[in-house]
């Protein structure tokens, strides 16, 4: 008697798809909707893995957007410190999907954020980027002028791209009460003050960042104009969170971050045909690996791990670069990525 289920493919089973699938073989686990053509702007951002991705994509010879180059005195060992090279533009990470509306919103001009300026030690830091400039400002009118310019390099950036290659790292963000400005990390980490009064935590629902995205989309399409709306590639990142300020388990509350990032990922790319999800976390955190792509603490993961990703992702995305891949250098573990919300681990018992 015939059911569904009779001639599915073998990856539809858990034995076949995955106890009997060699982990650094995943290439069955992806269908792309539609290929990435050798002529698409991308541009890319992110939680910290997904500077894995942008690594990457530059490697193969794609058309990976740079608006904010690193200036030609800057050593090249100092890039990264000073956030270039890092996405298509000097942003540095972006962990939540309202951080990103937010930026969109305020390059449109539609949500410009208020109390983004952070001072410590005399120096002053802009909290919406806190990390690009490790040294701060001499003044809150020089952090002004610097935000200006790289809001106009969004501008060029939002315009231009045809692929937006974006992560999903965190629901758990911090906010300023007052104005709900969103910051990539708590105040009073890296600069700022945390005052209870005036900051407030929130954790992102399902419907919430759905929502976001929605108007997210809706945003950038009237910033483009005639152009529309560019492709979406959401991936969810692997890393698990450093801390969690929720009042859960740690482990916990990384499952209901992930479980929602990747089933807001999954039913965008469901309702719309331009938006699709790239299966990295899964790659990662495949049971089949046994741990084996994370690193010993169990949270960076292990240049194996990201090469499988890369392997996979570029299986069904050639691009035009005669490069030979497995012949390119690692990035190494997101350890070495820079990454502000491993600096928690810092506070920690």
């Amino acid at each position: 008697m015939g059911h569904p289920y009779k001639n599915l493919n073998r990856s539809a089973f858990w034995k076949s798809g995955v106890v009997e699938a060699s982990p650094s073989e995943m290439f069955h686990i992806h269908h792309p909707k539609w290929s990435i053509p050798a002529g698409w702007k991308i541009a890319t951002a992110g939680s910290c893995f997904a500077q894995h991705i942008s690594h990457h994509l530059r490697i193969r010879g794609f058309s990976v957007l740079d608006m904010e180059p690193p200036p030609a005195g800057l050593p090249s060992d100092q890039h990264q410190r000073f956030g270039y090279s890092m996405y298509s533009a000097r942003y540095g990470n972006i962990y939540t999907i309202r951080q990103l509306l937010q930026l969109v919103q305020e390059v449109a001009g539609t949500r410009p954020p208020s109390h983004w300026i952070w001072e410590r030690d005399g120096r002053f830091f802009d909290a919406l980027r806190p990390g690009v400039e490790p040294n701060g400002f001499v003044s809150s009118d020089e952090a002004q002028v610097h935000r200006s310019a790289h809001l106009e390099a969004l501008r060029r950036m939002f315009t231009e791209m045809d692929l937006f290659v974006f992560t999903l790292g965190l629901t758990e963000a911090w906010s300023h009460s007052q104005s709900g400005t969103i910051f990539p990390t708590v105040p009073g980490s890296i600069a700022g003050h945390f005052v209870e009064s005036e900051y407030t935590f929130h954790n992102a629902t399902f419907q919430e960042c759905i929502s976001d995205f929605e108007t997210l989309r809706s945003v950038l399409s009237a910033l483009r104009g005639s152009r529309g709306e560019p492709h979406f590639l959401l991936t969810v990142s692997p890393v698990p969170l450093t801390a969690s300020a929720s009042g859960d388990h740690v482990l916990k509350a990384t499952t209901h971050s992930k479980a929602i990032l990747r089933a807001v990922a999954g039913q965008l790319a469901n309702q719309h045909p331009h938006i699709d999800y790239f299966p990295s976390y899964e790659i990662v955190t495949n049971p089949a690996t046994r741990g084996a792509f994370y690193a010993a603490n169990l949270r960076s993961v292990r240049p194996e791990g990201v090469q499988v990703v890369m392997n996979t992702f570029f299986h069904h995305y050639p691009g035009s670069s005669e490069v030979d891949f497995s012949a390119s250098q690692p990035r190494g573990t997101d350890d070495e990525t820079t990454c502000e919300e491993a600096l928690l681990e810092a506070f920690g018992p």
